[in-house]
């Protein structure tokens, strides 16, 4: 009985405080982080203090883009490692975890003995004839059981390491998922950019064609001269000369698209998209900086790495101290396997060990500070991964005006343009100008309208590119994203 006046006392090492440092999170952010940018009439607004839905690639109302990133999400093999790695995470989690609990084992052996009587103080001679030293067979059945106490909390400080590293991988893989679908959706915006530019081309291609056709007919009529005609068919072959560069720009984009998608270039099909078919955002749900700390994937991600870090000092501390073993071993025998668990040969044994550094070269100290230079190189990772999430949303908030006005200037340069080649192609077809002044007007032309064309394609991109910035959606709340828990405090 006086054996279990232990247990209080194990019990009461247990429960001391774990060594090293307790986690907090960092404060959270001012809401003035982000820069202010104009406000433009007819530009997408940003609503500051909402968040987007998961699907935030919907507002652009494409059933392509749609449909697109549905496949990415589904065969995307960056996606299926990041899973696994998760998966994996959870494991060691469960691995690190169970060593906190008694670590309980079975045995079982057979052997073949043979005692030396005279060793025990009996002569073999005296006990007669045949009676030498005896062989016989032993079977031997047994357990055992261990437990560290974790009375420094080394063990407590390892759990909560992991389970923060897993909370990070989470969030990583949080990451892994808004980075595929807005590069998926960057990609589609990409190709229906190069779609409408190609076409663009052929349209610019079978005006160059008619130029050609105008300035040959004046020539054979007498009231043009072959300057002209070389003039016009020196311009189309100009033009000409754009198209495969924009084919190999559409080649390389759906091949990536392909990529993303987890697929060969072979097996993507068609893709007709354009951007003359996407809606453009009314408004875009902007997190406020308070509550993109708490959102955004990598910088969740980025704030579990801080805690398992800070995690590793208590377990560099831990080994600092001593540490105790208790455990407890039973056997039982027997000379035939039949008899064992009736046999009175039995045996048990009852335990504690005590472990305490004394002289490590000055290893385990240099441990300690090593794990505190990495805790406060986490802190400092922290905040610049904080700081370039801020930078990012302010450059794009700043865009949603500047994009606006640049649309709304090229679209006011285009529809000149196109009004001075249509003046200059009915002067020429009367007489009244030269095939040059045509030839300008159509270059001044297609350079409005391909500009025009980059414009929507950049307003389209950075608001894509804003959704994925303001986290698109999450809230933080993916597996295992709250698994960080402090060290246990039994």
């Amino acid at each position: 009985m006086k054996r279990l006046h232990v247990l209080p006392a194990v019990a009461l090492l247990a429960g001391c405080n774990a060594v090293g440092p307790d986690f907090h999170r960092p404060a959270s952010a001012s809401d003035a982080g982000y820069a202010a940018a104009n406000s433009v009439s007819g530009a997408p607004q940003a609503r500051l203090g909402e968040t987007a839905g998961l699907r935030w690639w919907e507002a652009f109302a494409s059933p392509e883009i749609n449909a697109l990133v549905e496949r990415a999400l589904a065969g995307n093999r960056t996606l299926a490692a990041s899973t696994a790695t998760l998966v994996q995470a959870r494991e060691r989690i469960r691995a690190v975890a169970g060593q906190r609990l008694p670590q309980i084992d079975a045995s079982a052996r057979i052997q073949h003995q043979q005692r030396n009587l005279a060793a025990f103080g009996f002569d073999p001679s005296t006990l007669g004839a045949g009676s030498g030293n005896p062989e016989f067979d032993l079977y031997t059945v047994g357990g055992g059981i261990s437990f560290d106490p974790d009375v420094f909390g080394g063990q407590r400080r390892a759990t909560e390491q992991v389970r923060a590293e897993g909370a990070a991988q989470a969030q990583e893989t949080a990451a892994a998922h808004l980075t595929v679908t807005g590069r998926v959706v960057l990609q589609a915006l990409t190709i229906a950019a190069l779609n409408d530019r190609i076409a663009t081309e052929q349209d610019l291609l079978g005006e160059g064609r008619r130029n050609v056709f105008l300035t040959q007919a004046r020539q054979r009529a007498g009231a043009g001269t072959m300057v002209e005609v070389l003039s016009a068919q020196g311009q189309l072959a100009a033009d000409q000369g754009n198209l495969p560069e924009l084919e190999q720009q559409r080649t390389e984009a759906r091949t990536m698209l392909a990529i993303l998608l987890g697929i060969s270039p072979a097996e993507l099909g068609e893709t007709p998209l354009s951007l003359e078919k996407l809606r453009l955002p009314e408004s875009v749900p902007v997190a406020l900086p308070s509550e993109l700390v708490h959102q955004r994937p990598d910088i969740l991600a980025a704030e579990a790495r801080l805690h398992a870090a800070t995690a590793a000092i208590g377990v560099a501390t831990a080994k600092l101290y001593p540490s105790l073993t208790l455990g407890a071993t039973l056997e039982q025998s027997a000379n035939h396997p039949g008899d064992i668990l009736s046999s009175g040969f039995r045996g048990f044994d009852i335990f504690a060990g005590l472990a305490a550094p004394i002289f490590h070269g000055g290893t385990l100290k240099a441990n300690k500070r090593g794990a505190e230079a990495e805790a406060r190189a986490a802190a400092a990772r922290y905040q610049q991964t904080v700081l370039e999430a801020f930078g990012q949303v302010s450059d794009l908030l700043a865009a949603l005006g500047n994009d606006a006005q640049a649309v709304t200037v090229r679209d006011e340069s285009r529809a000149v343009a196109d009004r001075s080649l249509h003046l200059s192609r009915r002067s020429f077809e009367v007489g009244n100008s030269g095939i040059l002044q045509v030839l300008d007007a159509s270059r001044l032309a297609q350079q409005a309208r391909l500009r025009l064309l980059d414009a929507r394609s950049r307003q389209m991109m950075n608001i894509a590119r804003l959704y994925v910035a303001t986290a698109g959606g999450w809230t933080g709340n993916v597996p295992m994203a709250n698994a960080a828990a402090p060290a246990a405090r039994p």
